[in-house]
């Protein structure tokens, strides 16, 4: 009897389990041996579960952190090793490659024949060329435009799997309660908030076969939420992926954002308001050597604050996205902007005060600075971020995320948000080019 393929999975909780679901679950010439964790804390050390594995894996498959991974290909005879996660330079999965490839097995990075799931009615595809380009905004756009158009709307967001999941396979998210019923991160909270106050349903989970099928039933059109800068699970009739020109040139030098980039049947340059003309210019040079015939559309990401006021001459702590900032390696967001924009007399240093997995993250990512990024993978790191906040002598608190943490958090001194919404400035923009690929029904 041939030799089944060993095969360890490297991931972050979401395009792995992904991988795993559509092409190795039921694949009876594959053996995968392990699950490798990174980028999110907490999530080794726990199990892919045996109701999720299925029949061929009756004890579920361990996950492990991806420093054992040399050790781990070579005590378990592992032939592949499949590299699943995203929002990486080139250069980052390359060194990842070269520490598989030195330990014995093949470096294998999977791509959209093997991995993406066909749908039965329309997919709208929102992806990015880096984590903190704009996603959510372009997709509350693309969403409130389709409802507009009088279209039934479903999204269906990428995975952020953290907690138990065996009950986070299939997940559906129509109001406030649906979010502290599964137990949400602030993560989870950030881009599932602001759909929900639109009206919008929106699926989630680990099992996106089962996540598509659901959705179908209530939706003329499904809009693909990515994340990070992943490509999407469902084949889609308009991929729509956005660029940032905070950070011109990474959408040639980072996985899979690029490929992203080279898929894109339009692509949205956003926050043109704020940035550098001269790197406007390179991302567009970019955009057209790679894919000439992609539409661009240029768009602006205005910040508005519920009291400007508050900010004036004041010491201001700055609260930003926590994702953007950290694996994103954005130095600055939304709220930095607002702070300086209303006349901070200060960015106050947070980093002083922190507390628990809050201290790591600043010792972790360097570039951070004074911005402290809005953690909150679970209870324990929602309570050390309140606690570092409470405790940073500020007179305000300016925060940059999509969600209101005001609401979330109990905070000790005043706090305002600094909100955002994508705003095309140039033509064709996303109204014409959805009514030209839906013809109103």
């Amino acid at each position: 009897m041939k030799r089944k393929t060993r095969v360890i999975i490297m991931g972050a909780a979401g395009r792995d389990f992904h991988n795993f679901n559509v092409y190795f679950r039921n694949n009876d010439e594959y053996e995968v041996v392990a699950f490798t964790a990174a980028q999110i804390p907490g999530i080794e050390k726990r199990e892919y579960p045996p109701e999720l594995a299925g029949p061929n894996y009756p004890k579920g498959i361990p996950i492990y952190s991806e420093e054992k991974l040399p050790e781990l290909v070579r005590k378990n005879h592992v032939d592949q090793v499949i590299f699943a996660y995203s929002d990486v330079s080139h250069e980052y999965a390359m060194h990842r490659a070269s520490i598989v490839l030195a330990s014995g097995a093949d470096f294998r990075i999977m791509g959209p024949s093997t991995t993406m799931l066909k749908a039965k009615v329309p997919v709208v595809s929102i992806c990015a060329v880096r984590t903190g380009s704009g996603k959510s905004q372009t997709s509350r756009r693309v969403c409130g435009i389709l409802r507009k158009m009088t279209f039934d709307v479903v999204v269906a967001r990428h995975p952020m799997p953290y907690g138990d999941l065996r009950k986070q396979a299939c997940q559906r998210f129509a109001s406030y309660e649906d979010l502290d019923k599964y137990e949400c991160t602030i993560e989870e909270r950030e881009e599932y908030e602001p759909h929900i106050n639109n009206g919008i349903v929106v699926y989630a989970g680990v099992d996106y076969e089962r996540i598509l099928r659901e959705a179908e039933k209530e939706a003329d059109i499904i809009v693909w939420d990515g994340g990070n800068n992943d490509l999407p699970f469902f084949s889609s009739d308009l991929h729509i992926v956005v660029a940032d020109p905070h950070r011109a040139g990474h959408e040639l030098t980072y996985h899979p954002g690029e490929t992203n980039l080279r898929m894109a049947d339009v692509v949205v340059i956003n926050k043109v308001d704020t940035a550098d003309p001269l790197n406007i210019e390179t991302v567009r040079k970019n955009i057209t050597k790679v894919n000439p015939n992609v539409i661009i559309v240029e768009a602006a990401s205005p910040i508005t604050v519920d009291n400007p006021k508050l900010v004036k001459g004041k010491r201001v702590l700055v609260v930003e996205d926590g994702p953007t900032l950290t694996h994103g390696n954005m130095a600055y967001g939304a709220g930095t902007i607002a702070a300086k924009r209303l006349g901070a007399s200060e960015i106050v240093d947070p980093r002083p005060y922190a507390v628990g997995s809050i201290r790591k993250v600043f010792k972790e990512y360097a570039h951070l600075g004074t911005l402290l990024p809005a953690m909150g993978y679970g209870k324990e790191q929602i309570g050390e971020l309140e606690e570092t906040i409470n405790a940073t002598p500020c007179d305000v608190v300016v925060i940059g995320t999509p969600i209101d943490l005001i609401q979330l958090l109990h905070l000790n001194k005043p706090a305002i948000r600094a909100k955002y919404e994508l705003q095309e400035i140039s033509k064709p923009n996303l109204e014409d080019i959805l009514k030209q690929q839906f013809p109103k029904k």
